[in-house]
């Protein structure tokens, strides 16, 4: 009789501890880091290696955040200025949306089209925002409308070269599949165009955010006394750090919050995106 040798025991990977899977997850990952990043910043701001003028401490921070929660800021709430702030970008990303994606689809589509859009958006998308926003507040006035066509003018450019990158990807055989099932113009890009640029789209669209969220501030300098852009000008003529880090950190949340909006539609709406062959 031979005898075997006894074999230890493997623990399996799908029962191990939820406390150990957080543990090793990238969200316990991130949250460590941004725990060891406030850690770092009340260390240097509490023994006094970084003066408070340039950096404020967390707790400055948090009191200059509940005084303008609690009172506002220059004759306006809190929420009054993340509402001016919110209108002017979604506006702009809304116009952005209806021209820039079927726009995109007829360029990607046609080359004489593309030919004849192509210059223009490639002369005006590298150049800075301030370079050409004194002309449209010649053009559209000092109000709103000068400040979303701005943001708008952000948003346009990487939205329709993702789209246009998205056509250009699309499978011949695709298209010509579609033909000979009897597919007329409209119901080709309908049905077949569209819904294979949703990749490109999406991705389009959060690098449109962040694109016409960093020129916030820009299109809040001129003439305006409301917004998180404008909050974070006027603080810096009076030297007042506390509330640009309030100003910035709640601008850096809205966006967190509005990009993982954006995820979350594409995850449940759309789980067939990256398993596409």
């Amino acid at each position: 009789m031979v005898l075997k040798p006894e074999r230890t025991p493997t623990r399996n990977p799908s029962r191990k501890s939820p406390i150990y899977r957080f543990v090793t997850s990238e969200r316990a990952i991130s949250l460590g880091a941004v725990l060891l990043i406030f850690a770092l910043w009340s260390l240097s701001t509490s023994l006094g290696w970084v003066n408070p003028l340039f950096l404020p401490s967390p707790a400055a921070v948090w009191s200059a955040f509940v005084d303008i929660l609690q009172s506002g800021y220059k004759g306006h709430s809190l929420l009054y200025h993340i509402f001016q702030s919110m209108y002017r970008l979604i506006a702009a990303l809304v116009l952005a949306t209806v021209t820039a994606i079927p726009l995109g689809m007829l360029c990607g589509f046609s080359k004489p089209i593309r030919a004849a859009f192509d210059p223009i958006i490639e002369f005006y998308r590298p150049l800075p925002p301030l370079a050409y926003y004194t002309l449209l507040v010649i053009w559209l006035g000092i109000e709103n409308p000068s400040k979303v066509a701005l943001l708008f003018l952000a948003a346009f450019a990487p939205l329709f070269l993702a789209v246009v990158s998205g056509v250009e990807r699309i499978s011949i055989d695709r298209i010509n599949g579609a033909r000979s099932l009897g597919a007329s113009g409209w119901q080709l890009f309908v049905y077949v165009i569209f819904p294979s640029c949703l990749p490109e789209i999406f991705t389009g669209l959060r690098t449109a955010i962040g694109v016409s969220y960093s020129t916030l501030v820009a299109a809040e300098m001129v003439a305006a006394t409301s917004g998180i852009g404008w909050m974070v000008l006027d603080a810096s003529k009076f030297l007042r750090s506390d509330v640009i880090f309030v100003g910035i950190t709640i601008m850096g949340l809205v966006a967190i919050a509005i990009d993982a909006v954006i995820r979350w539609i594409e995850k449940t709406q759309l789980p067939w995106i990256g398993r596409d062959a």
